[in-house]
């Protein structure tokens, strides 16, 4: 009975949400060409990690960023991490180790030249800063010079997809979306693939296809502030601190009891400093300045935490930093 009356409901409460739902099923009349040539802007953890995942699953990929320099810092990302996988693989075959790294790397080519990488792509997946007028600009610039069938992607944890896409064509604008991996890439099987009011169906379609050949579990969601996981996750982190800048229980207390009382695998303010205090307080900060006004988010939910900021502002962001809501400087 409950489940009868909850379907009952959606139509009268979601109606938005139950028409974009439909749309993101509905079949195309215009078939869209699976995905063979990737693009990926930004070399860094994130931008590295999409490009190995996705040449291991025999996509060619081209990353591209603003320098040699970065350029070589995402081939060393990914070699440390084939390498870490060739060895479970072959642990005692040095050879197979090789061969498995070779094959990923023959599907690989970098450049420093955004116009090049995006001449002849199917998908151009940004992965840089997480700033909306640089996102902007970037794909702004690419729309000119990219294939006019190439879909546009964000790899955006928080930013409106709808919002990045303003700077390009209305035509683009209807192959734009959200292909939101989580970090480290390699090891996490979660892809959010969010979809706008314009994104046609056959762009989420080829979206979702090529998260299940790079053997990732795709869930979709409408353009939404946070999509699922940081619309639920960030009130629960900032709450969690609140409670430890209230007195009310210990940091340590807090995680036991979630772990053991909800059974998660990580409790809510070690996973604070394992995504970086400073990344909890850039996303809250962002919502109160963009989603709040708009009536997205309740000002409650984000409202600064006196802690994470002063932490922040001591150079204390969590596990990268050595210190957080917990030491890590003995690991």
């Amino acid at each position: 009975m409950l489940a009868l009356r909850a379907s009952r409901a959606l139509p009268r409460t979601l109606p938005t949400l139950a028409l974009q739902h439909r749309a993101l099923h509905a079949s195309s009349s215009a078939a869209q060409r699976q995905i063979e040539h990737l693009t990926v802007v930004g070399a860094g953890l994130m931008g590295a990690g999409i490009a190995q995942v996705a040449a291991a699953s025999g996509v060619k990929v081209t990353m591209t960023d603003v320098s040699d320099g970065a350029l070589e810092n995402g081939r060393n990302i990914i070699t440390k991490s084939l390498t870490r996988i060739a060895r479970k693989k072959s642990p005692d075959d040095p050879a197979a180790q090789r061969a498995f790294v070779d094959s990923v790397f023959a599907n690989l080519s970098t450049t420093t030249s955004a116009p090049e990488a995006v001449s002849s792509t199917d998908l151009v997946v940004e992965a840089i800063v997480e700033h909306l007028q640089t996102k902007q600009e970037l794909f702004r610039r690419l729309d000119d010079v990219a294939p006019k069938e190439a879909i546009f992607a964000s790899n955006t944890s928080s930013l409106s997809i709808t919002r990045i896409a303003e700077t390009c064509s209305e035509a683009r604008r209807t192959r734009f979306a959200g292909f939101h991996a989580f970090n480290p890439v390699p090891q996490m099987k979660l892809v959010e693939v969010i979809s706008t009011e314009k994104t046609l169906p056959e762009v989420t379609t080829a979206l979702l296809d090529l998260c299940k050949r790079m053997k990732k579990v795709p869930v979709q969601c409408a353009d939404t502030p946070g999509f699922i996981v940081n619309r639920l996750l960030v009130p629960y982190l900032l709450e969690a601190i609140r409670m430890v800048e209230r007195g009310e229980a210990t940091p340590e207390d807090i995680d036991t009891a979630m772990k053991l009382g909800a059974g998660v695998p990580m409790g809510p303010l070690e996973l604070s400093d394992f995504v970086g205090l400073d990344t909890l307080s850039h996303i809250a900060s962002g919502w109160r300045a963009e989603r709040v006004s708009t009536g997205e988010i309740d000002a409650k939910q984000v409202e600064e935490v006196g802690l994470l900021e002063k932490l922040v502002g001591e150079g204390k962001k969590g596990r990268k930093s050595g210190q957080g809501l917990f030491d890590y400087s003995d690991k």
